[in-house]
């Protein structure tokens, strides 16, 4: 894939290194006995209460490798291409795109639709906007998944894109409203529609990557491979040795 490390979206919020369940910055009691102890001891709570206020947070001391950093362009370079495919189709629709905040975390992260954790994968919250991902899942996907290259690692983010297209649509909305007036296993069919509807959006996205030439020989071929390696029925197979298909949440690897 051709991508230009020069070319980055403004929409990109890096959360790594955040420290993970400090009881300072997340308050409540626990805040207040740290808070009391420290004054008891002669210390000056001070700096405690102004990194407990909110929009501070206290960071660990996690070094990002350069590995990660080329990642973070990489990823910063999709959403912007992403950026301009879809505020160009939805100006031809006479819509508004309102462009999805990308979050990098690492290992846990809380956001507008509960804290979630680095093995639930890649994911949207329509409650906020945002795609959430861990870096790590791209080394994930190439070792466990045996889907290496970077247009496989492009095919992670264009379909949570495509959720949030669903969701400026309306369609997400109109999916949950049926669910709530259908049986448990036909709520569970509509949920793998929406899954593989996101999926088409992101071919849409790759339609007219390809053409302005971004695309290489294999780009293809690679996300078809990531596609594959993340089907319900294959991941059922390698996790209880059998397949429950009513129990799919993203559909078949076909």
């Amino acid at each position: 894939m051709r991508w230009n490390p020069l070319r980055q979206s403004s929409n990109v919020e890096d959360r790594r290194g955040l420290s993970r369940g400090g009881m300072v910055a997340g308050g409540g009691i626990g805040t207040v006995i740290i808070l009391l102890v420290v004054y008891l001891l002669g210390g000056d709570p001070s700096a405690l209460l102004e990194q407990a206020q909110p929009g501070n947070r206290a960071y660990d001391e996690r070094t990002v490798s350069p590995e990660e950093d080329t990642l973070k362009q990489f990823v910063s370079f999709v959403l912007a291409d992403l950026e301009e495919v879809w505020q160009e189709q939805f100006r031809k629709n006479g819509e508004q795109y309102v462009e999805p905040r990308l979050v990098l975390f690492t290992d846990q992260v809380q956001s507008a639709c509960g804290m979630a954790g680095a093995a639930v994968g890649p994911f949207y919250c329509p409650a906020d906007n945002r795609v959430y991902i861990d870096l790590s899942f791209y080394g994930e996907l190439r070792s466990r998944f045996g889907a290496p290259g970077d247009f496989a690692q492009t095919y992670v983010i264009a379909p949570e894109v495509g959720h949030h297209v669903q969701n400026l649509l309306g369609i997400s909305d109109r999916v949950h409203q049926m669910q709530s007036r259908v049986s448990r296993e036909e709520a569970n069919r509509l949920s793998v529609r929406l899954e593989l509807q996101a999926d088409f959006l992101a071919g849409v996205w790759a339609h007219y990557a390809e053409q302005r030439h971004i695309l290489e020989s294999g780009d293809l071929d690679e996300a078809l491979r990531a596609a594959s390696a993340i089907g319900d029925d294959k991941l059922q197979k390698q996790a209880q040795g059998y397949v429950v298909p009513e129990s799919f949440t993203h559909g078949t690897s076909a």
